[in-house]
């Protein structure tokens, strides 16, 4: 299955059918840009989709070809009943990448978008030649307790109250309050795209899974926070943080910071946990610059091994 319909400018929104193991998945996925220079995959947050990043996209399309895909359980994609840990996540991810021919990619991750980046970068450290990690989850214990209550029993059962119309309009302005440091800031069509899913049958089930598989009552799984395992990482890491973060603290950015090998860290201020949404001019300024310098770096070493 491969359908596609324009979006916005120069996105296109496509359907493809991805297979991780024996189970196929129809996912929903952005492009933009056309063959040529590194392609850069964007991995959005929970309970988010591939259009949290339609801000960011045109621009970020000049120079690379850029594909956002919705994760399991969000957006337009499946949502199997699934354990939707990590690990089925970055299978997905390696699949999608797969499916679309994509050997090497740059990769940028919000949120859990950033500890799928963390992990397939790890897996498949030959694929992913640099990381840009956005309010990223997996680099510290604390999270809100919004998330973390979602890991009660019978969470599953309760959400779907979020379901109905004046349900849904309460999903909405819960998860932009806890997300944007400014929600009158947050456009009109990430309100809209956050009501129609939480309508969806699956997104909500979905979103309590993926928290439960992260999270409990004490924070971040100890087994997800990645803190230790970033000097080991080759890929040039650009490091995004909002300062006014509520889901993550900026803290964890610093902590990070100190691990990193080779790379840049950004706080930006009066920002929160969706930076992509809330200042997308500054993180295309950004994300454009890094890239350039990764290219960069790539065109000198390139040089130095002929002249060698």
């Amino acid at each position: 299955m491969d359908r596609s319909e324009r979006v916005d400018g120069p996105i296109v929104e496509r359907y493809v059918s991805v297979a991780v193991g024996p189970r196929e998945f129809s996912t929903q996925y952005l492009t933009a840009g056309t063959d040529g220079g590194l392609p850069l995959l964007l991995l959005h947050g929970l309970a988010d989709n591939a259009y949290s990043w339609r801000w960011v996209m045109p621009a970020l399309a000049k120079d690379h070809p850029v594909y956002a895909p919705s994760l399991p359980g969000f957006g337009r994609t499946a949502k199997p009943d699934n354990d939707y840990t990590p690990e089925f996540f970055t299978a997905f991810v390696a699949a999608f990448l797969d499916t679309l021919g994509l050997e090497q990619v740059a990769v940028a991750g919000n949120s859990l978008g950033g500890l799928i980046a963390l992990h397939l970068a790890l897996a498949h450290p030959e694929r992913v030649r640099a990381l840009i990690l956005i309010d990223s989850a997996g680099l510290g214990r604390y999270v809100s307790w919004a998330l973390r209550l979602m890991t009660l029993p019978g969470m599953g059962v309760l959400a779907r109250g979020y379901r109905t119309a004046r349900g849904a309009k309460l999903w909405v302005a819960t998860m932009v309050s806890l997300l944007a440091a400014h929600p009158e800031r947050v456009p009109s069509e990430w309100r809209e795209e956050l009501y129609e899913m939480a309508r969806l049958p699956g997104y909500l089930e979905a979103t309590v899974a993926t928290a439960r598989s992260e999270l409990s009552l004490q924070g971040q799984h100890s087994q997800e926070i990645l803190l230790d395992r970033l000097p080991s990482l080759a890929p040039l890491i650009l490091l995004l943080w909002g300062e006014r973060d509520r889901v993550m603290p900026v803290e964890q950015s610093q902590a990070a910071s100190e691990r990193i090998r080779q790379g840049r860290t950004v706080i930006l201020p009066d920002c929160g946990h969706i930076p992509q949404i809330e200042h997308p001019d500054r993180v295309v300024a950004l994300v454009t610059e890094f890239l350039d310098d990764f290219v960069s770096r790539e065109s000198r070493l390139r040089s130095q091994l002929l002249k060698d």
